[in-house]
C-alpha cells in the first residue's frame, strides 16, 4: 500500500540537510510536513497536539540526521520519528496511567447501522489515545507487535491487548444501540486501510 512518506529525496538535499544547510532542511520539511502532522493527528486524536509533534519531529530529525544509514527510504525513518514523538507525546499526556477514561455514557449512545469511513473517523475520535494509536499503526501504517512495543517501551502483549481492546471498543461503538440477535459486529480492520489516504 502507497504511503503519503514515498516521497523521493534526492541525494543532493539529504547531503544538504546532513551538513545543516537551511535550504535542504526546508525542502525536507516542506515535502513531509503533512504526511507528520496528519500521522500525529490519527495517533493524538488533537490537532495542537499533532502541530507539536510535528515541531518536535523534525526537531529530533535533523538532530539525529547523521544517523540515517540509508537501509530503507528517508520517509519511511521519519515516519518512525513521528511515530515515537506521537508516542511520547501520549505518554507526557498521561494516557499511559488513564488508557480507559472516555466517557462510557457517551460511546454507549453512539450507534451506527453501516460503517463508512466518516463513522468509522467520528468512532476512531472516541478511542482513548493509546489504544488508537496501536491500531492506527498496526492496521494502516503497517508497524508489527514487535515494532510498536519497542516504541512504547512495552512488551509485544501489551500491544496485542491494546489492539484487541481498540478492535473491542470499535465494534460496540460501531453496532446498531438494539442489534438483532444474530445482529454480527462488522469487521473494521478492512475500513482502516481507506482513511490511510492523505488529506
Amino acid at each position: 500500500m502507497a504511503s503519503a512518506f514515498d516521497v523521493a529525496l534526492s541525494d543532493l538535499t539529504l547531503a544538504g540537510a546532513r551538513r545543516g544547510e537551511r535550504g535542504a532542511q526546508e525542502r525536507i520539511y516542506r515535502d513531509f510536513e503533512r504526511p507528520v502532522f496528519n500521522l500525529a493527528r490519527r495517533m493524538t486524536g488533537d490537532p495542537d497536539a499533532a502541530a507539536d509533534v510535528l515541531q518536535d519531529t523534525f526537531m529530533k530529525v535533523f538532530q539525529r540526521i547523521g544517523q540515517f544509514r540509508g537501509d530503507s527510504p528517508f520517509g519511511m525513518w521519519l515516519r518512525s520519528v513521528a511515530a515515537s514523538e506521537s508516542l511520547m507525546h501520549l505518554r507526557r499526556g498521561r494516557y499511559f496511567m488513564n488508557l480507559f477514561s472516555t466517557d462510557e455514557s457517551m460511546m454507549e449512545a453512539v450507534g451506527f447501522e453501516d460503517v463508512s469511513d466518516a463513522d468509522l473517523e467520528r468512532s476512531l475520535g472516541l478511542l482513548p489515545g493509546v489504544p488508537r494509536s496501536v491500531l492506527w499503526l498496526y492496521h494502516v501504517e503497517g508497524y508489527t507487535h514487535a515494532e510498536i512495543a519497542e516504541m512504547c517501551g512495552k512488551t509485544a502483549s501489551f500491544s496485542k491487548s491494546q489492539l484487541s481492546r481498540a478492535h473491542q471498543k470499535l465494534k460496540s461503538l460501531l453496532n446498531p444501540p438494539n442489534p438483532e440477535p444474530d445482529a454480527k459486529a462488522p469487521d473494521v480492520a478492512p475500513c482502516l486501510t481507506n482513511l490511510a489516504k492523505p488529506t
